[in-house]
């Protein structure tokens, strides 16, 4: 798997306190993403982690993905999620890149199209949520050890639909299509677990406004 090398300051500083728990919730840049799924120690995790920040899945949603579930409409790629939080069914839209990546990824392995995108080991190839915590933890370590930066450690899973979720909003995108996509039940639910911190691309975009700061 091909290492990303950033250069300038790689610090995450998007950070804020967890409401319920002793952690930091994390927003990545667009670079860092990048880097997260450049570091992947192999195809299958790079994949999981592009549906998380890409897509804005939750873990048990990116171990239910199959091939039938994408599909390209007159909208584009659309990644059909079946059985979301509360069983929910929505549809989000996909790179297209990542639907390439993927139907790569199936033409080679040759695998029954009744199996998972992501394969666990196992004879019946079934993906546990764990896995992809251990996947992200080794991971996370690597971006750590390349930018010297401590606060990758902080970087869970979710943090990659929370991600998600707030380039989006930092684009335009109408957050009621952002509910839409994410399958989230109000705009209100949206704005304070998800929207809290804004890109650091929109900070410069809107710091390039003022005249004194640039």
């Amino acid at each position: 798997m091909h290492r990303i090398r950033l250069s300038g300051n790689t610090d995450i500083v998007n950070l804020k306190e967890h409401h319920t728990r002793d952690d930091m919730r994390v927003w990545l840049s667009e670079h860092e993403v990048e880097m997260l799924i450049g570091e992947a120690p192999h195809a299958r995790a790079s994949i999981a982690f592009s549906l998380g920040a890409r897509c804005g899945l939750r873990s048990h949603e990116i171990v239910q993905v199959y091939a039938h579930d994408i599909r390209q409409t007159e909208m584009g790629s659309m990644l059909r999620i079946r059985h979301g939080k509360g069983d929910k069914y929505r549809e989000t839209p996909m790179p297209t890149d990542l639907r390439i990546r993927i139907e790569t990824a199936i033409d080679y392995r040759d695998a029954p199209s009744n199996k998972p995108v992501i394969l666990g080991q196992g004879r019946t190839g079934e993906m546990s949520t764990r896995t992809l915590r251990r996947w992200m933890d080794t991971t996370k370590q690597r971006c750590a050890a390349t930018t010297g930066d401590e606060n990758w450690h902080h970087l869970t899973m979710h943090d990659l639909r929370r991600t998600w979720a707030t380039s989006l909003a930092s684009e335009d995108v109408d957050p009621l299509i952002v509910c839409d996509w994410g399958g989230w039940s109000d705009l209100r639910t949206f704005l304070r677990a998800y929207q809290g911190v804004y890109s650091p691309e929109a900070h410069k975009r809107e710091r390039a406004k003022v005249d004194w700061l640039k």
